[in-house]
């Protein structure tokens, strides 16, 4: 397997057969998002495309994807460290890959998602978490809004529900969250939850399930209409001073933007 002899420095790589297991794993960074994570992740997949019926994709225990990484964002903020200009369309685009590619998507979620670690969770088919695993979006806080999030959080559970999200910036159980239908099972033991559900899906055929994801994404093609929009709003939220202020002072001084100096 060729995937098997890649070497990424975000994501670890195993198989199963035809199950591909992706996990991000950025311990150092609270799993955050960064344009390494991106492209390693996008390259995995679409190797995947060819060898593999089913891609789980999978945090650390304690947390499945924190969002943006705030400290390289800083680096725009003041002109230093090595931040890397991360084009918003890339993530969508990997994004889009997990919801529309040719094999069944499936988000094993433990611990804590939030932000762009949403975006992962909704654009995958089925979403399978523990039920200690925590749900947010935080952008608000920081002036920000979960722009490219969005489109694929709404295609799960609805405008009403994500605007929810989005306005009270609260974290969302796991349990809340099944009821919504943002998490499609969630059990203490999730080894055994997973376990159950490869076990099922291992039975389906590579073919049948290319054709079932095309004729799918065929009867809801929202998320393509949405992009350039969510892209437009993306970059303008991240490229206000304020903005990156707020955020640069939350990584410095653990500052919210509304507590004091």
């Amino acid at each position: 397997m060729d995937l098997l002899n890649r070497v990424y420095e975000t994501v670890r790589v195993r198989f199963d057969e035809e199950i591909c297991f992706l996990q991000i794993h950025r311990p150092e960074a609270n799993n955050a998002i960064d344009a390494r994570l991106v492209s390693e992740l996008t390259d995995a997949l679409i190797a995947c495309e060819a060898s593999a019926k089913i891609v789980v994709l999978e945090g650390l225990p304690e947390v499945f994807c924190s969002g943006a990484d705030f400290k390289q964002i800083q680096g725009r903020f003041d002109g230093a460290g090595d931040y890397e200009e991360q084009d918003p369309g890339l993530l969508y685009d990997l994004w889009h890959r997990l919801a529309t590619g040719p094999y069944i998507s499936v988000a094993h979620v433990q611990g804590r998602a939030n932000a762009g670690g949403i975006g992962f969770v909704a654009a995958c088919d089925l979403v399978l978490s523990d039920d200690k695993a925590s749900f947010s979006l935080s952008e608000l806080l920081f002036g920000l809004m979960p722009a490219c999030v969005l489109p694929f959080l709404i295609r799960r559970i609805g405008l009403a529900k994500a605007n929810y999200m989005t306005l009270t910036t609260q974290p969302v159980s796991a349990r809340q969250a099944k009821e919504w239908g943002l998490v499609d099972a969630c059990e203490e033991n999730i080894a055994g939850l997973l376990r159950t559900h490869l076990l099922r899906l291992r039975r389906l055929n590579k073919q049948a399930i290319v054709r079932y994801k095309r004729y799918a994404c065929g009867l809801a093609d929202a998320l393509e209409a949405a992009r350039p929009m969510a892209l437009a709003a993306n970059v303008e939220v991240f490229s206000d001073p304020a903005n990156l202020e707020k955020i640069s002072r939350f990584v410095t001084a653990g500052k919210f933007p509304w507590e004091g100096q």
